[in-house]
């Protein structure tokens, strides 16, 4: 997925894919009844006879009380808890998950758990808060706020919509989760406002919260400039990937390959970018979790738009589709991989100009991945190479070298975004760390970086010869950093114009 040297540093969100539109405020759901209380009805609800209601509460089997097993890895992300208390002694960490959000009147977004709980956690559950308790020896104590469940000893099993179990299927509970998730200790979330204000004007328990994930928790405990640390801690750590994230990281690949086929397979037959989106979609849901972003199938000069995602447009013989899209697995780990195929199966001499150019970038700046170089080695060495090539395709009317001065940078008017992000639990990974470790920071082995070079020839761009306006181009890769160099965890999925030719034309001989 394209990317600006902005956004590099943007505000931690929660996953787009998983919130609200681009664009719009999305509404935090209202807090859901506690168990016991009243829960308040739908519009369209019938109200309840207290026969009903005692009906419903009797001669139900008995829970069988076994603790279910702790999830796989449970030690990885014990062991991530115990990094991230070293950088903080004798403070309170407070990290929250987020809560799911409304997409329409009393319907809501899928929910997905914010990134850096889920790294410290590995749970999936809306509204839970993960708490970093200082110990008098060292150390922290581990304290996950969860939701409790009463079970059916309680009417809220089937009238509370939000979280009712015959609504939306069972909480684990307060014991459930600590046996679960392997932490020192579970509290159920109605202790919460008790526990978060007896930090507030507490000198001897300084407290540090993960902002902007839950309105409840930011509100409740004041904003200090110490917070950002926070977050910033949380997203270095990150950056460097542990063997079992680039091992989710492989299999999201692997998968988003599938997807990229079933695009393929269904192109003779598609009419429009929704087939496309909707066809990719379909293995993302089967295979993971869901997609990790909008998946942006921009066909002809659509894909001269960065992120378009309206996939609203006609697929036309004899033009390109470029597919930006990756299936987020059910560990949340994402890929994030462009292909720029021709409808027909076959580049047209203009089209291979361009995308070969591409290409060219694309292999200089993947072999600019190594540790010890600059994060925006690769950036550059891409961006060399499309100077000259737009100069040598007679599009700059400047010399490349000219095109390339700092003070300038014609270029970019083809090709406005850099080459690489961070990749990860998030498309744009890893969001909070500082610049100085992310965008001017040294390459290390262990980082998972996107290398993406595109060119975009917009169809009212007289600057462009008329034979290549409208192509737009983008070849996107995800990059390992390894202690030795680099190792591209998509080379399986073709790049050159002759492997992807092949591609199509033996999917398509295939029978499905």
């Amino acid at each position: 997925m394209s990317h600006t040297p902005e956004t590099s540093a943007a505000p931690l969100q929660a996953d787009p894919a998983h919130s609200a539109p681009a664009g719009s405020a999305p509404a935090e759901a209202p807090a859901a009844a506690a168990p016991g209380a009243e829960a308040k009805p739908a519009s369209h609800d019938s109200t309840l006879p207290e026969a009903l209601v005692a009906f419903m509460l009797e001669r139900w089997a008995p829970a069988s009380g076994e603790l279910p097993q702790a999830i796989a890895h449970v030690e990885v992300f014990a062991a991530r808890r115990r990094a991230l208390s070293k950088l903080f002694p004798a403070e309170t960490l407070i990290i929250p998950t987020g809560h799911e959000k409304v997409r329409a009147n009393d319907t809501h977004y899928r929910f997905r758990p914010g990134s850096d709980f889920f790294y410290l956690t590995g749970n999936l559950e809306p509204d839970c808060v993960l708490v970093l308790q200082p110990q008098e020896g060292g150390g922290h104590r581990d304290i996950l706020f969860v939701e409790p469940n009463p079970g059916r000893s309680d009417k809220t099993f089937f009238t509370d919509r939000a979280k009712g179990e015959l609504w939306v299927g069972p909480r684990l509970g307060v014991e459930q989760s600590r046996a679960h998730f392997g932490v020192d200790e579970c509290r159920g979330l109605p202790e919460l406002d008790a526990y978060l204000s007896g930090l507030v004007g507490t000198v001897t328990r300084p407290h540090r919260v993960l902002r902007g994930m839950s309105e409840r928790v930011d509100k409740l405990l004041a904003r200090h400039d110490r917070d950002k640390q926070l977050g910033e801690a949380l997203s270095e750590m990150r950056l460097l990937k542990d063997a079992l994230e680039v091992q989710e990281l492989e299999a999201v690949v692997a998968s988003t390959k599938r997807g990229f086929e079933d695009v393929i397979r269904a192109l003779p037959r598609a009419r429009s970018e929704r087939e496309v989106e909707g066809t990719f979609n379909l293995r993302a849901r089967v295979e993971g979790n869901d997609v990790g972003y909008g998946t942006i199938a921009a066909s002809g000069h659509h894909a001269c738009i960065l992120h378009w995602t309206r996939n609203d447009g006609a697929l036309e013989p004899g033009k390109l589709l470029l597919v930006d899209a990756g299936v987020e697995g059910n560990a949340l780990y994402t890929a994030d991989i462009t292909r720029t195929l021709p409808i027909n199966g076959k580049f047209s001499r203009e089209q291979r100009e361009i995308y070969e150019l591409v290409l060219e970038a694309q292999e200089a700046a993947i072999r600019e991945v190594k540790p010890g170089n600059d994060f925006m080695e690769p950036n550059r060495a891409a961006m060399r190479v499309l100077a000259r090539g737009l100069e040598r395709l007679g599009i700059l009317h400047v010399s490349a070298e000219e095109a390339l001065k700092e003070d300038r940078q014609l270029y970019r008017r083809y090709s406005l975004h850099n080459v690489s992000h961070m990749l990860g639990l998030d498309v744009h990974d890893c969001a909070q760390a500082r610049q100085q470790v992310y965008k001017f920071g040294k390459l290390k082995a262990g980082m998972v970086l996107t290398v993406e070079p595109g060119l975009y020839f917009q169809l009212d761009d007289e600057t462009v010869p008329a034979r290549y306006r409208g192509i737009g181009v983008r070849i996107e890769d995800d990059i390992l950093v390894t202690e030795t160099g680099y190792r591209n965890l998509s080379s399986d999925i073709p790049r050159s114009v002759s492997d992807v030719e092949a591609w199509m034309a033996g999917l398509w001989a295939t029978p499905q």
